[in-house]
């Protein structure tokens, strides 16, 4: 079974998810959304299994920028089409384990995935 992450390369969560994932011993593959991309299919399911609103990383930058208006008009539409234009907006990481999606990594959950 495949495991991957997907994510941004600098970003700290993603940092500390690998280092646990190699300290583990598992084995998975990691999609760069800057070098690898992202299309709406992919951010589609992503919220189909996730939910829009937890895929959607409100804490960061990106979404600071957005203009009221468009916080105010949110929805799973609009948030999609946002989310594929501005990847970085996507909460990292995200861990798909077969069927299994995963948002966010603290190590107990992932210790309690991979137990």
């Amino acid at each position: 079974m495949t495991i991957t992450m997907y994510g941004i390369p600098n970003c700290d969560t993603i940092k500390k998810a690998k280092k646990w994932l190699e300290a583990e011993g598992v084995d998975y593959q990691f999609h760069d959304y800057r070098k690898q991309g992202i299309d709406k299919a992919m951010v589609e399911t992503f919220c189909q299994q996730l939910g829009w609103e937890n895929v959607l990383n409100k804490r960061g930058t990106t979404y600071r920028q957005l203009t009221q208006e468009q916080k105010d008009n949110l929805n799973e539409a609009n948030a999609i089409e946002l989310l594929v234009e501005q990847p970085a907006m996507i909460k990292r990481p995200i861990l798909v384990n077969g069927n299994d999606y995963h948002l966010g990594f603290k190590a107990d959950q992932y210790a309690a995935i991979f137990s």
